[in-house]
């Protein structure tokens, strides 16, 4: 009787957890007016294509012909501050193939000052406490970022013949006071100086993390890279699309779920109910993992995720017919049940292996809307697997301490006449 009633409490705890979350994801809410949930539509990024803007493809050009990685990396970094400077959430800057750099601007449709402003050339600048320019991108010949002894971010900087000079008669005078360091006119950093610098190498502290660090870096290196940016690839998409694209996908994933649901509890009955509620906290993970990871939904994103609530269906499916198989030989229920789910594990595993392979050369491969489609797939892998194989799991094994899961009948096995 014990087990009972703390199956029936752990049962009901699992079902209220699942619609305080479903609720709170629908239509957000607040917890004693000092936390508040937002809902999925607030906290998931759309992309491009759901809302509208501007996506333009700038290609490297060099002296050489040769783009090194890092390079890339400290433009792709340029370009990122400069775009975020322009005041628009959600912007996207990603680097595609070897020289290419593809910014996604949403609810922005003026294609030509973007334009002007991603390819302009960048104005790096030391600035003293009196508003004197002590040198600019030119001076500087390497900057890295590093942690430190105890693990704080430092970055290291190195300057040019030019600049050791400069550096040196800036650090004595304004020793004590902030040098402040400019992009565009975007303050980077402002570091106080601390002791004179006569061997042009200096270390900027107060970076809050090594990332930080890192991207500050790059964009200080990028004050004086050799590169071009030229234009290869504008498009404009109208918001129009977004807006019918959306209520579409909803309404085709409510019409598919449904059917999954009508279609689990017609076919396996009592363990199909239950399938159905860890179908739902599939779901909820899946959009909770995207707000929290800020994943950028696109339409093959969208395409991607309803794909994989098939294939977590597909999951429970077979633990159930293992199960059934089990019990048309004439075991009992539970151990039924526990080989059921023994023997479905390795056709779940190599399935969703095979799948998550799949995505992972697409992500690696791909670009634009074919990553976006291979992370939404990645992450429901992974969540459906862990759903299938503990979700559902823990819940038929409550029922059946519960007493409610403990004939053939209720999974749609009929006794041999």
């Amino acid at each position: 009787m014990k087990t009972k009633g703390k199956s029936w409490i752990a049962f009901l705890l699992i079902i209220l957890l699942i619609g305080f979350f479903g609720y709170a994801g629908a239509y957000g809410i607040k917890i004693f007016n000092a936390y508040e949930i937002l809902p999925f539509s607030s906290v998931i990024t759309r992309g491009l294509d759901l809302q509208g803007g501007v996506s333009v493809v700038e290609e490297i050009t060099t002296d050489d012909g040769e783009v090194k990685s890092e390079d890339l990396e400290k433009t792709k970094n340029l370009l990122s501050l400069r775009v975020n400077k322009m005041g628009v959430a959600e912007t996207t800057v990603a680097t595609e193939g070897s020289n290419r750099i593809r910014v996604d601007i949403p609810g922005k449709f003026e294609s030509n000052s973007i334009i002007d402003t991603l390819t302009k050339t960048g104005e790096l600048k030391f600035v003293g406490p009196d508003n004197e320019v002590i040198l600019t991108g030119k001076s500087i010949k390497n900057a890295t970022a590093r942690p430190g002894q105890t693990g704080e971010p430092l970055i290291d900087l190195e300057f040019n013949d030019e600049g050791v000079e400069k550096f040196r008669e800036a650090t004595q005078k304004y020793i004590g006071q902030k040098i402040s360091i400019y992009m565009d006119e975007e303050l980077l950093t402002a570091p106080v100086v601390k002791a004179v610098i006569n061997d042009g190498k200096a270390v900027i502290e107060g970076s809050k993390s090594l990332e930080e660090a890192k991207t500050q870096a790059g964009v200080i290196q990028s004050g004086s890279l050799p590169v071009t940016l030229k234009t290869v690839s504008v498009k404009t998409v109208g918001p129009t699309l977004g807006s019918n694209a959306i209520p579409s996908s909803l309404k085709a994933g409510m019409v598919g779920v449904a059917i999954i649901f009508i279609f689990m509890i017609s076919i396996y009955k009592v363990p199909g109910i239950l399938g159905d509620i860890a179908l739902i906290t599939y779901i909820l993970l899946v959009l909770y993992i995207f707000a929290a990871l800020g994943v950028v939904l696109t339409l093959p994103g969208i395409a991607g995720f309803l794909l994989t609530v098939g294939m977590a269906v597909d999951a429970n499916i077979l633990i159930f017919e293992r199960t059934k198989e089990e019990l048309k030989l004439g075991k009992s229920v539970k151990s039924s049940i526990d080989a059921g789910f023994h023997r479905a594990l390795s056709s779940i595993i190599d399935s969703n292996t095979t799948t998550m392979i799949g995505g992972l050369v697409l992500y690696f491969f791909g670009s634009g809307a074919v990553k976006g489609f291979a992370i939404t797939l990645m992450i429901g892998i992974l969540v459906s697997m862990f759903t299938a194989i503990t979700m559902t799991r823990t819940l038929v094994k409550l029922w059946v301490n519960m007493g409610m899961l403990n004939k053939p009948s209720l999974f749609g096995v009929r006794k041999r006449g």
